[in-house]
């Protein structure tokens, strides 16, 4: 038998608190009402008629209360010989976890059952202790072995100390190459529930070499295809650049370490009389600096990513030839929306 007020004034506040709280998880609301009725004085059966549950169940949830207090109410872990792991259990695992950064849920729970003789028989319960914990799955990012954090971050200063004392006459934008595959592909979308949907596949494929720059203030873009991606198509890329702002004095142009980029001919075009365009080079792997303020990471590449949703999402292209040779006359891309149902 449950005694009556039980709970302790700051506990019983809590429990209210968290039966009112309309983005509880609906079955943890369920242990506080329970727990709220022990505490008016309703035996377990009672309770247990109320909530339409077992009273083994409110036994069970009084239980972890008994042990853990309104905290040993959060918990939801599947089974074993014991309900949950202790305090110094819990640290372990985690310093077990941190330690060997094991890939799946399997060698954790062989770990605790080895360790601490708890049989976890559900995934789910494993990864809702695992995150209880503070744990989450993490997979590694790739990061250049040549990454240098003091030049990147001595980039990042030198690119905010030129942005907030660029002039009426200069502009600043980011150059790229980039290179979208044409092929349909499938993006989320809303349909009926019944609906089975499905998109033709192209045949091939081709593609496209942009050598690209936007200005980021202004939305600004200056866009060639190319055959190949060189020399030669940066300085049709400057030159279309420079023609693109006839006022300006002088334009920032910021751009990769590609071998193109530093060529001999760049260098020279750069040398000519009259020439706006002044290059800055971004250091490998810049974007992945942590810290505010720094420039985006190639704003070309993140405008191809946005044109291959609208272009080919869900959509079945053909590539008609141009009707001349000059690659200058971009391949005419006929689209149409071909979202099948099927049976």
């Amino acid at each position: 038998m449950i005694r009556a007020g039980f709970l302790s004034p700051p506990d019983r506040a809590a429990l209210v608190a968290l039966m009112r709280n309309g983005s509880a998880a609906h079955r943890l609301t369920r242990r506080a009402n329970a727990m709220l009725l022990l505490d008016d004085g309703l035996s377990c059966e009672e309770v247990a008629k109320v909530l339409y549950l077992d009273d083994d169940t409110v036994r069970g949830w009084a239980k972890l209360y008994g042990e853990g207090g309104v905290k040993g109410l959060t918990r939801f872990e599947s089974g074993g010989s014991a309900s949950h792991l202790s305090q110094a259990q819990e640290e372990a695992l985690k310093a077990w976890i941190a330690a060997t950064l094991p890939r799946s849920t399997r060698p954790v729970g062989a770990y605790i059952e080895q360790e601490f003789g708890v049989v976890y028989d559900s995934r789910a319960g494993l990864i809702a202790l695992l995150h209880r914990l503070g744990l989450e799955y993490h997979k590694p990012e790739v990061i250049g072995r040549k990454l240098d954090a003091k030049k990147q971050q001595a980039f990042i200063a030198a690119y905010n100390d030129l942005l907030n004392s660029l002039g009426p006459d200069e502009a600043a934008l980011f150059v790229d190459a980039v290179h979208p595959t044409h092929a349909a592909r499938p993006v989320g979308c809303w349909a009926p529930a019944e609906d089975n949907l499905a998109i033709e596949q192209t045949s091939g494929r081709q593609r496209l070499n942009i050598h690209g720059a936007i200005d980021l203030e202004t939305g600004k873009t200056a866009m060639i295809d190319v055959e190949t991606v060189d020399a030669a198509s940066t300085i049709r890329l400057l030159e279309a650049i420079e023609a693109m702002y006839p006022l300006l004095v002088i334009i920032h142009v910021f751009l990769d370490n590609a071998r193109y980029h530093h060529a001999k001919i760049v260098q020279e075009w750069l040398a000519q009389p009259g020439r706006r365009v002044t290059l800055h080079f971004i250091p490998a792997y810049c974007h992945r600096v942590a810290g505010g303020g720094r420039p985006p990471p190639a704003p070309t590449e993140r405008s191809v990513r946005i044109s291959r949703t609208t272009l080919f999402g869900n959509c079945f292209t053909e590539l008609q030839e141009p009707a001349t040779s000059d690659r200058a006359s971009t391949a005419v891309v006929a689209a149409t929306e071909s979202v099948l149902r099927v049976d």
